[in-house]
């Protein structure tokens, strides 16, 4: 049974602050008592466990950033600094440089979570949007921050993504110097990418609150891809039973955290970062950190820059018209035979242009990166639209609860198609 959506203070000061500014009623409405589709799964909890992260990595952020010296002559000194004359210092910036590689590895499975399950279907567009204008923001604010230690690395990296900017006519050329402050990467491109680095995260929890917002207004999907029917049978109040699964889930991603910073913190940084920027010395291999691989592996998988550069856009714009792309009237793969198998082929190329991204390029790496980049676009341009026309789907409950119930053995529930 879910909560009841009413707040009443129990103590007078409670009533009096209530009635002139209704935070915690609306705190309680938004996390306590809102009604959630009782057959979640654990893949629902990842949402959580961002909201941690983002959290985390922002404190760190504001840390580090008091020690931090944004200046091309002192950056790579402040970050030694910061490793070892600053209490606790090596401990903050481990726990910032991991906490990014877990906050895109929930970003993923939660994305990934999304396609499957169909959560960008109607009434959930908008909702699915600001998903993705989230994860736009969150490479940009990932790539600015490995600029920032002013390694080897990061300054090539900081050379190759920006210098993309110059494929594109008419304007390319001016976006590029401004972002560089100058006609190549330095010292004001380090200033930048600092100011944009502490500010965009802020803009993320913005959007965040508007998706939260947008989620309260839409409702949460669930496995079945059904809708509520019935609030009392369909749906139990957010605390304590989605809350108790969300701290679970976040307690095992924090042991993963915790063993990451303490016994392998180096493992996901790359060794030629721990020497300073050199212009006129470049790592004999290119790459990004983990989380950007796949694109980066689409980018160099296309000779023509500029074709490079609207395949890479290209990528990751195409997510955000999933809701359109997609013509089937189910939302969950679980009633969906043809699409169950076509996804696992989507998320198998995406992991292996993530592992192409990170090997020298040859022809044979070219090659694979070539077809597995067809193989992304294909799933969002041709197989999405095609499968909604010709895919015949199973039958499905005609609610929640019966889904549940069924699954229980403990009744059988009827069907819908």
């Amino acid at each position: 049974m879910s909560g009841t959506p009413t707040y009443v203070p129990k103590s007078a000061f409670g009533r009096w602050f209530e009635a002139r500014l209704p935070i915690m009623g609306l705190v309680h409405s938004s996390f306590v008592a809102y009604p959630t589709p009782r057959n979640l799964n654990y893949l629902w909890t990842f949402g959580a466990i961002l909201a941690f992260f983002l959290v985390s990595q922002i404190v760190t952020g504001v840390v580090l950033a008091m020690h931090y010296a944004p200046t091309a002559t002192q950056a790579f000194a402040s970050v030694d600094h910061i490793m070892r004359d600053v209490n606790y210092g090596w401990l903050i910036r481990y726990l910032h440089t991991n906490g990014a590689s877990l906050f895109f590895l929930a970003a993923y499975v939660h994305i990934f979570r999304g396609i499957y399950y169909g959560s960008y279907k109607a009434p959930r567009e908008v909702l699915w949007i600001l998903g993705v204008i989230i994860y736009i923001l969150m490479m940009a604010t990932a790539f600015m921050g490995y600029v920032l230690p002013w390694g080897a690395m990061s300054f090539a990296g900081a050379t190759v993504i920006t210098s993309l900017f110059t494929a594109i006519p008419v304007v390319g050329g001016g976006v590029a110097q401004w972002l560089w402050g100058g006609y190549a990467v330095g010292d004001p491109t380090l200033t930048r990418f600092f100011s944009l680095h502490y500010l965009l995260p802020f803009m993320i929890v913005g959007v965040v609150c508007l998706h939260i917002w947008a989620l309260h207004v839409a409702g949460q999907n669930n496995p079945d891809g059904l809708d509520v029917k019935d609030v009392e049978r369909d749906t139990v109040a957010f605390t304590p039973y989605a809350t108790i699964k969300d701290l679970f889930a976040l307690s095992l991603f924090l042991i993963l955290y915790a063993w990451l910073v303490f016994y392998i913190p180096n493992y996901l940084l790359d060794a030629d970062n721990s020497t300073v920027a050199n212009p006129l010395s470049t790592p004999a291999h290119i790459v990004p950190e983990w989380y950007l691989l796949p694109f980066y592996a689409i980018l160099r998988a296309i000779p023509n820059k500029l074709a490079g550069v609207i395949a890479l856009f290209a990528a990751i714009a195409l997510l955000a018209f999933l809701p359109w792309l997609d013509t089937s009237s189910v939302r969950s793969a679980k009633y969906r035979p043809l699409f169950r198998v076509c996804f696992w082929l989507f998320l198998a190329c995406c992991v292996g242009l993530g592992w192409l991204g990170s090997q020298e390029v040859n022809d044979a790496t070219t090659l694979a990166a070539r077809v597995l980049a067809v193989g992304y676009f294909g799933f969002l341009i041709v197989v999405l639209p095609l499968l909604g026309l010709v895919e015949k789907t199973k039958p499905m409950p005609a609610s929640i609860a019966d889904a549940v119930l069924a699954k229980r053995g403990e009744a059988s529930a009827p069907v819908t198609k």
